[in-house]
């Protein structure tokens, strides 16, 4: 039998892409939105009056790709962009109602992609991989 691929990098690519397709696919079908999206909205309905400077560190993007994603979700009624109290050239971000009900409706997706993840990958398979990945998530070479 082979040896497992051992290339860690093309491998978290692979599986990254494989898992993003599922998901979007999944996500777009029940709430009309994607798990870029969704992954916005979470971390907006966290921290009401976000920047989106600071949604984009929340997130782990450029605040250029912010920028865009933040335009597509205000104009399908997701979020509000308000005046910041202090920042001049700073826009807030608020979860609007739409916005809620889009989390709501992404839900039972995303807790039926994690219930297949345990069965893929076994309890403690699953617990592993996502300490590793956070562990990866916030490595700072």
């Amino acid at each position: 039998m082979p040896e497992p691929d051992q290339r860690l990098f093309f491998l978290l690519q692979r599986a990254a892409h494989q898992l993003r397709t599922v998901a979007d696919r999944r996500c777009v079908a029940a709430a009309g939105i994607t798990t870029a999206q969704l992954g916005a909205l979470f971390a907006v309905r966290e921290r009401p009056g976000v920047t989106q400077q600071q949604l984009a560190a929340a997130l782990g993007l450029r605040e250029s790709a912010v920028t865009a994603l933040v335009g597509r979700l205000t104009a399908a009624g997701l979020v509000t962009k308000g005046t910041h109290p202090r920042e001049y050239r700073a826009v807030v971000l608020e979860l609007t109602a739409d916005g809620a009900a889009a989390i709501s409706a992404a839900r039972p997706e995303i807790e039926r992609f994690n219930a297949e993840m345990r069965e893929l990958l076994g309890e403690d398979g699953f617990t592993g991989t996502a300490a590793a990945l956070d562990r990866l998530a916030h490595w700072r070479p």
